[in-house]
């Protein structure tokens, strides 16, 4: 585990041109978040992420923001970000900040990489 933002951690597998990075959130705000995974991105020279966010109870603007960040870092090097396993209240925080679409949320790793079929919460 990499720590990530004074005590949010990350693991980090790696798949087939693939990073996969799951989000364990601390009791400080995750301000740094982006920067901290952009950082190890740029260590594996991998820019297509999945970020597991299954251990993420609340979706708060500045983690929004913090996504934002690292999803226009992303698309600059033609890579991907995707989520995938966020609870649905966190789903519909993004959709109501009209978030949902340029950060899609998928069941599992599996359907992010492929690209299809995210939920929307409705």
């Amino acid at each position: 585990m990499a720590d990530i933002a004074e005590d949010w951690d990350v693991e980090v597998n790696r798949g087939p041109d693939w990073l996969f990075m799951r989000l364990h959130p601390g009791k400080h705000p995750p301000d740094g978040v982006a920067d901290k995974i952009w950082s190890l991105a740029d260590r594996h020279f991998v820019y297509r992420l999945v970020l597991e966010m299954d251990d993420v109870d609340m979706l708060p603007s500045r983690l929004m923001g913090q996504l934002i960040m690292l999803q226009k870092r992303v698309l600059n090097r033609d890579g991907a970000l995707r989520l995938c396993g966020l609870s649905p209240q966190c789903a519909q925080a993004l959709r109501f900040c009209r978030l949902d679409k340029a950060l899609p949320n998928y069941e599992s790793r599996e359907e992010a990489v492929k690209g299809r079929r995210y939920q929307t919460v409705g």
